[in-house]
């Protein structure tokens, strides 16, 4: 029995060595920089000169009375809400279109997903040049079919600017949600459905009180994702409006990126990027206590 229990020991040592390298990644990237950052909000900090200054709580205080970051809350809370409405609703629709169809269904599905492999950069620009009042395709389309005086400067109107970010990212995301909407589709028992016809259910029916509840775990997850990705929305705001008209679409965490390297105060801005992640995870951990809450009901 002693000779059993030597034998077995060294691999323990083993495990060790395989577990070494990915903690040494984790700690040189996620926890050293945690707590750097927690130190660095602390600071009055620029980010380049070796003077760091420590100024207490004073950066969170400035967080909590000012205009601009309140401005920059209220856009990013707007976004949120409209993406994942509109991101999910889009998303499920195209999912049903694609589970339906049966010719050229997987070219319908590349279609959809396309969007997703472009870059926030790349399909910034592609709306760029979009929305531009002078050549852009929209505008000569309203020209086109007589709308001349529905022409907009889309991304230079403050009335207009958001919608324009939200419909964009709209387009390109929709297609990632979709294929977890459609991986819950399939995965729905045909003899389900076939049972509900037979009882007579029309399609909207079958689709309240068969496929919308078993969609539960799809829609938890699309709802997660969406959220989390519309609150650190970033690359379609930097690309196609800068923050502006003044600053209209200035979020969350493009303030953090404009007040740390653009007006070099590190401090406030690692000061904002906790408040962002408290922000995240706050929100993350009701809605996973609601929508699997929602699942058991269902």
């Amino acid at each position: 029995m002693h000779w059993h229990t030597k034998r077995k020991h060294p691999w323990k040592h083993y495990a060790l060595w395989f577990i070494l390298p990915s903690f040494v990644f984790y700690t040189a990237f996620v926890i050293l920089p945690t707590v750097g950052s927690s130190y660095y909000s602390l600071t009055s900090w620029d980010g380049i000169s070796s003077n760091i200054r420590f100024i207490g709580l004073e950066n969170f205080r400035e967080i909590w009375s000012s205009s601009r970051v309140h401005n920059a809350f209220y856009n990013t809370l707007l976004l949120a809400v409209v993406l994942v409405v509109l991101e999910n609703i889009v998303a499920l629709a195209l999912a049903m279109i694609v589970d339906q169809v049966r010719w050229l269904s997987k070219l319908f599905r590349s279609i959809f997903y396309l969007p997703v492999l472009m870059s926030g950069i790349v399909m910034g620009f592609i709306w760029v040049i979009l929305l531009n009042y002078n050549f852009g395709v929209v505008n000569q389309l309203l020209d086109l079919i007589g709308l001349s005086a529905w022409k907009r400067d889309w991304l230079g109107d403050p009335d207009f600017a958001m919608i324009s970010i939200i419909l964009s990212t709209v387009w390109k995301s929709a297609g990632y949600y979709m294929v977890i909407y459609l991986a819950g589709l399939q995965g729905i028992p045909k003899e389900l459905l076939e049972a509900a016809s037979i009882d007579g259910a029309g399609s909207w029916q079958r689709f309240r009180h068969v496929t919308f509840p078993l969609l539960a775990g799809a829609m938890t997850v699309c709802i997660i994702l969406s959220m989390i990705n519309a609150l650190k929305i970033f690359d379609q705001i930097a690309v196609m409006t800068d923050g502006g008209p003044g600053f209209e679409t200035e979020t969350l965490t493009y303030i953090i990126y404009k007040v740390a390297f653009g007006e070099l105060r590190q401090g406030f801005g690692t000061a904002l990027g906790i408040v962002l992640f408290l922000i995240i995870l706050i929100v993350s951990v009701i809605q996973v206590r609601v929508l699997r809450g929602r699942e058991v009901e269902m």
